[in-house]
């Protein structure tokens, strides 16, 4: 069982860097098709289940699907100990099913996993609760399943942007470090100081709060109109936050989705306009 998922998660770790769409750390969609994006999904699989129905990738070929933040979250052990690793595996599996139209953007609590830093949920630090979980299942192979998926997460690309100018990623560097980002980051080989604070991979995941002024120096540095990010929690499962910014949530009864024709121009209010409530899929 233990060396089955440590294939797992290696096969995935393929997938991602050989995703026909990817450029270095970014993924470039093409002019035709369609997308839909989510926001954080840590780890309800239910939520997950909708998106999967409502993609439909198999009947639809043309079409992609962005997800990230799949860990932390979700169902606990008799123990209180986090089992988001397990809906981890089936999204890696399903990318592995459809690994050129899965994309599977790193978020702040990959990093924190990657690097062992504390992050906090609900009150609880989470990659303490997550490899204790591990540990229970996994036993003494628990160590190698957690390097294997530490290395997982690591592959994901951080960022996706469709030739209709819109871009996703979990965040944004924040204001006040902002003068440490490298955006030459999308372009070369990860490191793993890039996740450490204040490494350039970190400050993509962690911002929050994003000015105006800062989203618009943003566009021009990224050569995009409208951003569509993660991150920062949504109790109605998105809003707009500022004139080129929407932010999604997908882990809660509220969560949402947003539908996307990659070969079609949009407004921010035409974007808002193709928002899908979970809720509604069944």
């Amino acid at each position: 069982m233990p060396q089955t998922i440590i294939d797992l998660l290696n096969k995935g770790i393929e997938a991602n860097n050989a995703d026909e769409y990817r450029r270095d750390n970014l993924i470039c969609l093409p002019a035709d098709g369609s997308l839909i994006v989510t926001g954080d999904l840590h780890g309800h699989r239910r939520n997950f289940e909708r998106i999967i129905t409502y993609a439909d990738l198999e009947n639809n070929p043309d079409r992609h699907l962005v997800l990230q933040e799949v860990i932390h979250g979700g169902p606990e052990d008799a123990f209180g100990g986090c089992l988001s690793y397990k809906l981890l595996f089936d999204v890696i599996r399903y990318k592995l099913s459809l690994p050129d139209r899965v994309h599977i953007l790193m978020g702040n609590h990959d990093t924190a996993f990657i690097n062992r830093s504390e992050v906090m949920k609900d009150g609880r630090e989470m990659n303490r609760a997550l490899c204790l979980a591990m540990e229970r299942e996994f036993g003494k192979a628990s160590a190698e399943v957690e390097l294997a998926t530490r290395q997982f997460l690591f592959s994901q690309p951080l960022a996706a942007r469709c030739d209709n100018r819109i871009w996703m990623s979990h965040s944004l560097p924040g204001g006040h470090l902002i003068g440490k980002f490298d955006p030459g980051i999308l372009n070369r080989r990860l490191k793993i100081n890039d996740v450490v604070r204040p490494g350039s991979a970190y400050l993509l995941t962690w911002g929050r709060k994003h000015s105006q002024k800062l989203l618009d120096n943003m566009a021009k540095t990224f050569d995009t109109d409208i951003f569509i990010l993660g991150h920062q929690p949504q109790e109605q499962g998105w809003c707009q936050a500022g004139k080129n910014l929407i932010i999604l949530a997908s882990n809660h009864n509220h969560g949402c989705l947003l539908s996307i024709d990659l070969a079609k121009s949009y407004t921010i209010e035409q974007l808002i306009e193709s928002i899908v409530p979970l809720a509604s899929i069944s």
